[in-house]
């Protein structure tokens, strides 16, 4: 008797579902056409057949039924929902397919789907969520400098630097040289990503009584970054006087021959495969540059030296840089670069913050993206140094808020196309560059303010 209930419900459940196919059908045909109702069909037949196999019980093991298939088949031919040639091909469709989709059934509920699954060994990555967990992470894998690295560059430049200072001595006993000194972003503690540059300074020794220094502004040009040095007394002290004299042009103390004499000196007369096979590394000098500069290699390592000269007066800074002059050899650029460095180190020390940090950060991006290669740190350390007139929380939970303020205030100077020097604020440091960089680098700005993360990945 419970099995006769039993069937006659199922029989009732299953002439509801047949019932409600036919009605979703002839309504399909009305708004989907013909070939929409057909698809449709075939749709609601395969989701059908499933359910009733899910709901028999898992010890019954029947075969398709093909005769309630070819009836279901009548029934849609009732309703005009496909032609004939349509209605076979997808009879013939579901005859093949269904089965499949039995057998596949049949597979998941077998004992053999249980077998264990041979475990995977996994690696522990850290995962960084936040942006401010992505800059440290960035900062303490690829920014940072080993200590090993940064101790054999500076002996490698150290070397090097103490036979350039002998030679010229023996050389040039004559000329009024101090003692030279190596500096730059390596002995500051500002190099980033690998520790590949330094900077040889050869101060020159100017008599103060000889020679006058010419403030930007006072100069034709008016370009407060560019100093020049003017010869002075001559009607007392005729030329000769000074071993400078013999660099002059035009009355002033021309950079580009001060330049010329000492490539002559030290790239052209020292014995650089000698001096190389001595200190086991290889010596070359960097071919088509203006300025003076020495490649050194040695097994995996790579180490440029920039040979800088230097005047020094009071507490002014020139230094001779070809590529910043353009065609005017007399000129002197005003560096701020020892200022700029201690300030910054002087506001970290008195709020530990992380000032230096970020700067770091923000020259890796930057060393990092093609795009990004002619920002310099001496724009990024002049944006900060602005920044912390306002900003007073430089703390590790602020790194993430400061970074993106940097950018934020880098893309606002790149749209004024003037960026002030910190000490000098009639100073443009954005004057090197040309328009159509100042807009690529705009450009790659602004679309990381909506998507910083783009910055921490390394180009190419």
């Amino acid at each position: 008797m419970e099995g006769t209930v039993q069937k006659r419900g199922k029989s009732r459940g299953e002439d509801g579902v047949a019932m409600a196919i036919d009605f979703l059908l002839a309504n399909a045909r009305l708004v989907l056409g013909v070939g929409g109702a057909a698809v449709l069909g075939i749709a609601t037949l395969a989701v059908k057949r499933l359910i009733d196999r899910a709901a028999r019980p898992p010890g019954e093991d029947e075969k398709p039924d093909q005769k309630s298939i070819s009836e279901t088949w009548e029934e849609l031919s009732l309703t005009g929902a496909s032609p004939k040639l349509l209605k076979r091909g997808l009879e013939n469709s579901v005859n093949k397919s269904l089965p499949a989709v039995i057998k596949i059934e049949k597979e998941d509920c077998s004992p053999s789907s249980t077998a264990e699954v041979p475990r995977l060994e996994i690696r522990r990555v850290p995962l960084c969520v936040t942006l401010q967990e992505k800059l440290l992470h960035y900062y303490q894998s690829h920014v940072t400098l080993s200590e090993s690295d940064v101790a054999q560059a500076k002996q490698k430049a150290l070397d090097v630097c103490m036979e350039i200072q002998a030679f010229l001595r023996s050389k040039q006993p004559e000329m009024p040289l101090g003692e030279m000194s190596l500096g730059g972003s390596l002995f500051d503690d500002l190099q980033v990503v690998s520790a590949d540059h330094a900077c040889l300074l050869v101060p020159l020794l100017i008599e103060e009584k000889f020679w006058y220094f010419v403030p930007g502004e006072e100069t034709i040009l008016n370009t407060p970054q560019f100093w020049m040095v003017r010869r002075t007394n001559l009607e007392y002290f005729g030329r000769g006087s000074s071993y400078w004299d013999k660099f002059i042009v035009g009355g002033y103390l021309s950079s580009n021959a001060v330049n010329e004499s000492l490539h002559k000196l030290v790239m052209g007369s020292m014995n650089w495969p000698a001096l190389g096979s001595m200190l086991d590394c290889t010596i070359r000098q960097v071919m088509g540059s203006q300025e003076l500069k020495l490649e050194i290699q040695q097994e995996q390592s790579q180490l440029f030296i920039d040979i800088l000269p230097i005047i020094r007066f009071e507490e002014t800074v020139l230094t001779s840089q070809p590529e910043s002059k353009g065609n005017f050899e007399n000129l002197w650029c005003r560096s701020f670069y020892t200022d700029e460095a201690t300030k910054l180190r002087d506001l970290d020390a008195s709020d530990s913050g992380l000032r230096l940090c970020c700067l770091k950060i923000l020259k890796a991006v930057c060393k990092d993206q093609p795009s990004l290669r002619r920002v310099t740190g001496g724009h990024l350390v002049n944006v900060i140094l602005h920044l912390s007139d306002t900003e007073s929380d430089w703390s590790e939970a602020a790194l993430a808020d400061r970074f993106l303020q940097v950018i934020t205030e880098v893309t606002g100077y790149l749209e004024q196309g003037f960026l002030p020097s910190y000490f000098n604020s009639a100073v443009n440091l954005l004057s090197e560059l040309s328009a159509e960089e100042i807009d690529e680098i705009g450009y790659t700005f602004y679309c990381a303010l909506s998507n910083p993360d783009m910055l921490l990945q390394r180009g190419v």
